[in-house]
């Protein structure tokens, strides 16, 4: 719908704090009040900073994150739309809404799940025509070509040569599309990798982890009968001193570690501790599981290299996943390992799964082999990183010296420590906040009144929804 009258918008006197929260309120109050309909096509970002005297990016963010909430839809060529599929609102009436920047919290749960979740995507942000198109060339390929019945477990020949180039420039990994092996989804790759392992190894050997991990990696360990000894971390990663004492007193099947990002302390691994833990692997022949659950988001300089592209990596199986880059529910992962490991998963992948879903692999191969997922993840790693600057500040802001936080280099979540003492009332009033993680409260500390830890995932979260759901946490936790 064209506009024959251009939209004024004043923002001077509204109450939020910050321009982009002012403009972003205004846009949806706007919408539901019905000034602005449903097609309506709205000014450029150039023309409506002008007119409101602000500056442009800050019209282009407020812009990209009401099209990720679903109120707005951009078109190339064409501009900027309000949606024709608004939230689920009753536009119809607006004498009983709250304030505008509080019906954005109303429609938008995703905040819920990513901190339940500590770390997930913006599934909307997902390019839905592009995986539209893909599905429906993949669909009509394996129509024609005849390959609807059972494939290959170890995952169709596409994916995983598109997987190994983008290993290969993206990684610097370099191996064969014999020691890949798709997956549906990290998870996956780590119970294959515990399940073959468990086969190999002696009864009553021991998998270690770090002090703080990834606890469905736990389980998954211990549903293989291992035993679980933890390795102790500090700023620089797994200390591979006390790894080494670790080595010494017990017979250790693997180290499963989360060394680009670590879990859930997001914490990179040094450099000098990598090449530590490969030369401790070869010395006391153990496997390295490596999960690289979140590579492609690192922000502040270019990422570490994994294990696996280093010297000395012949037993490092490593686990990657595209879930991070589009959507948990995304069930895409691989596994790069030797080929023992890898001729161990396939077998129990024919017990389990007999092979993945093909149209699905297809559709990621095509986009991967377009160069779509770059392109995606390029702009999506623009966006988180402007995030986790924003987050890091309000909560600076908010909590002053009663917050500590060190600046993660990349991934979708902050590692916090409240100097507060632990009140017990905080279990239900955060339980009300969706705020449900091991790593909540003080019990890894010295004592609860040196402060406590939560892990915040704030990827799936606009500025506006961030803003509303750290004073939420501030006045349980300040005000309590």
């Amino acid at each position: 719908m064209q506009q024959s009258w251009e939209m004024r918008l004043h923002l001077a006197e509204r109450k939020e704090k910050t321009l982009f929260l002012k403009l972003t309120s205004q846009i949806i109050q706007e919408i539901l009040s019905g000034r602005l309909k449903q097609g309506t096509r709205l000014q450029g970002s150039r023309t409506l900073a002008d007119e409101l005297g602000i500056n442009r990016k800050t019209v282009q963010s407020v812009y990209e994150d009401l099209e990720a909430q679903g109120w707005l839809v951009s078109k190339p060529r064409q501009g900027t739309f309000i949606s024709e599929h608004l939230p689920d609102l009753k536009l119809e009436s607006t004498s009983n809404l709250m304030t505008s920047a509080q019906a954005s919290m109303e429609v938008s749960t995703p905040q819920e799940e990513a901190i339940k979740n500590d770390g997930i995507p913006d599934t909307r942000l997902i390019p839905y025509e592009l995986f539209s198109r893909a599905y429906r060339h993949a669909l009509i390929k394996v129509t024609r070509q005849k390959i609807m019945g059972y494939g290959d477990p170890q995952g169709a020949l596409e994916l995983r040569q598109a997987l190994l180039n983008m290993l290969s420039m993206e990684r610097f990994i370099q191996t064969t599309l014999q020691h890949i092996c798709v997956v549906r989804g990290s998870q996956m790759g780590i119970f294959l990798a515990a399940r073959v392992l468990a086969k190999q190894q002696a009864q009553g050997q021991v998998i270690v982890v770090e002090q703080w991990s990834y606890p469905p990696a736990v389980e998954t360990f211990l549903s293989n009968h291992f035993q679980i000894v933890r390795v102790r971390l500090d700023q620089h990663g797994l200390d591979t001193d006390h790894l080494t004492e670790i080595l010494k007193n017990h017979s250790v099947a693997a180290v499963y570690t989360t060394p680009h990002h670590q879990y859930p302390t997001t914490v990179s691994m040094s450099m000098d501790r990598r090449l530590k833990l490969l030369e401790l692997s070869k010395t006391f022949d153990f496997y390295i599981i490596e999960d690289d659950y979140d590579h492609e988001f690192h922000y502040d300089s270019r990422p570490i290299p994994p294990l696996i592209s280093l010297p000395a990596a012949e037993k490092v199986i490593h686990i990657g996943s595209l879930s991070k880059v589009f959507a948990p529910s995304l069930r895409v992962g691989y596994v790069v390992a030797d080929l023992e490991i890898i001729q161990a998963m396939k077998q129990d992948i024919l017990l389990i799964d007999k092979q993945g879903n093909a149209i699905t692999e297809l559709a990621i191969a095509e986009l991967m082999q377009q160069g779509e997922i770059k392109r995606h993840t390029r702009k999506m790693r623009k966006i988180y990183q402007s995030r986790r600057d924003f987050a890091v500040m309000t909560f600076q802001q908010l909590f002053q010296n009663k917050v500590e936080i060190t600046m993660p280099a990349g991934g979708m979540a902050l590692w916090i420590k409240f100097n507060l003492p632990y009140q017990t009332h905080y279990t239900e009033a955060l339980s009300h906040l969706n705020i449900d993680s091991e790593y909540n409260f003080g019990s890894h500390l010295t004592s609860k009144l040196d402060g406590f830890y939560i892990r915040y995932g704030f990827a799936a979260l606009s500025e506006v929804e961030m803003t509303q759901i750290i004073q939420s946490l501030s006045q349980v936790l300040l005000d309590g």
